[in-house]
């Protein structure tokens, strides 16, 4: 189940775009991921690793980017779910390369745990109805994984920090670089509506939360989404949908942090706390 192919896909898959000259996101089917570093010192990070499936895909980006047989110095992620890890056994492999993430993770990606089943009961369309088939089992990424420094840096990406976002994942992190207000966000929040099949299908852009059928820790996510928005970011690049500009970013996210219980919380789910009276008798009329 780990390594099937998920049969699910956008019009972005397989196109890549330059965010930064030293910033490259790359989407793979439903998701993306971004190679940071210079093609021409040909020292760069790979931030995810896509889609089960995804080696090839990301090997010819690779291949275009940074040259035949490039390999990169590290690989970041920004937390363990299937369809962010994909590729990352085979490439750290295949590369001989260190696997960075937050400490909270550790357990799905060393192998001793795995995460909670993603909510096809959740409120939202077609995507959470079919989330059954996505896997949610841990990984064993051996000597190879490393935890990131509690500093907040982030090995072989000088300039960037590490920020701690949970809500979606218990180690979910976001990345952000302060000369640019470059952010990448992970799935803290996302830029299409990943529970509606058509606007998944057609990369509609609409600043949405984390992914409802595998958020499991609404409180917390919205404490990050307005961590994030604090920052101040020029530019996006979230896990799902295309990387975000300018006051299209700023009013968005505004919007996000000010109605999240609205826009970003499911009505219902296995992971969404019921109102706080809902399960309170009546008050006594005396």
């Amino acid at each position: 189940m780990r390594d099937s192919f998920i049969p699910v896909t956008s019009i972005a898959s397989g196109l890549g775009q330059e965010v930064a000259p030293d910033v490259y996101a790359l989407c793979v089917q439903v998701v993306n991921l971004c190679f940071v570093g210079d093609p021409l010192t040909k020292k760069w990070v790979l931030v995810d690793a896509g889609m089960p499936r995804s080696t090839p895909d990301i090997l010819a980006h690779v291949g275009d980017r940074f040259g035949q047989d490039a390999r990169p110095e590290a690989i970041i992620l920004t937390h363990g779910h299937f369809d962010h890890i994909g590729a990352v056994q085979e490439l750290s492999s295949l590369w001989d390369v260190p696997v960075y993430a937050h400490e909270l993770e550790k357990p799905y990606l060393d192998g001793t745990a795995n995460y909670p089943e993603p909510d096809s009961t959740v409120e939202g369309g077609m995507v959470a109805k079919m989330s059954p088939m996505f896997p949610n089992g841990g990984i064993d990424l051996g000597h190879r994984l490393r935890v990131l420094p509690p500093d907040g840096t982030v090995p072989h990406m000088p300039g960037w920090r590490w920020i701690h976002t949970p809500g979606h994942a218990p180690g979910h992190i976001s990345l952000f670089r302060e000369e640019d207000r470059t952010l990448i966000a992970g799935d803290a929040f996302v830029t299409v509506r990943q529970d509606s099949l058509y606007q998944v299908l057609t990369q509609t852009v609409e600043i949405s939360g984390p992914p409802r059928y595998l958020t499991t820790d609404w409180e917390a996510a919205k404490e990050s989404v307005i961590k994030l928005e604090a920052l101040r970011p020029a530019c996006a690049i979230t896990g799902h949908g295309f990387p975000v500009y300018g006051e299209q970013l700023s009013s968005g996210l505004a919007r996000l942090v000010r109605d999240f219980d609205s826009i970003a919380v499911p009505d219902y789910g296995r992971y969404v706390e019921p109102p706080s009276d809902a399960a309170q008798p009546d008050a006594p009329l005396y």
